[in-house]
């Protein structure tokens, strides 16, 4: 859920009798730090290492290094969802040289609109991109 209220509860009412996993990157932070035990990261496709320790301050309660690297992150967890996923996180990791251009239908390229947003969101989170992208 991306209702951070809701999962708050749930980890109130569940916590202890049940894992409970964040799927919502732009929320993950702050569920983790209440108590939830990781996250389901479309963003961590992109930025492994980032979120990783991401989530690994927030599971050590350390709020502090957990919101500057979430922060880091912030534009990407929204930039990956432009457009449906997996789309955006396919042409990102295109430009990062990680994986070769082209898409399988259903699928369809991201559209040329979005390419400078996702520019942007990888620069901010500092994830180089080669020059030849």
């Amino acid at each position: 859920t991306g209702d951070l209220q809701r999962g708050r509860e749930l980890i109130k009412r569940c916590g202890d009798k049940l894992a409970i996993y964040s799927g919502e990157d732009g929320i993950a932070r702050e569920l983790i730090l209440a108590g939830a035990d990781g996250t389901i990261s479309v963003t961590a496709n992109v930025a492994p290492a980032l979120m990783a320790r991401m989530c690994a301050a927030a599971l050590a309660g350390d709020q502090d290094e957990a919101e500057k690297l979430d922060t880091a992150l912030a534009m990407l967890h929204r930039n990956l969802f432009l457009e449906a996923n997996p789309v955006p996180v396919k042409w990102a990791l295109t430009q990062m040289g990680l994986i070769s251009p082209g898409i399988r239908l259903p699928l369809v390229e991201l559209s040329a609109e979005f390419h400078v947003q996702v520019l942007q969101a990888l620069e901010a989170a500092g994830i180089p991109i080669p020059a030849a992208a």
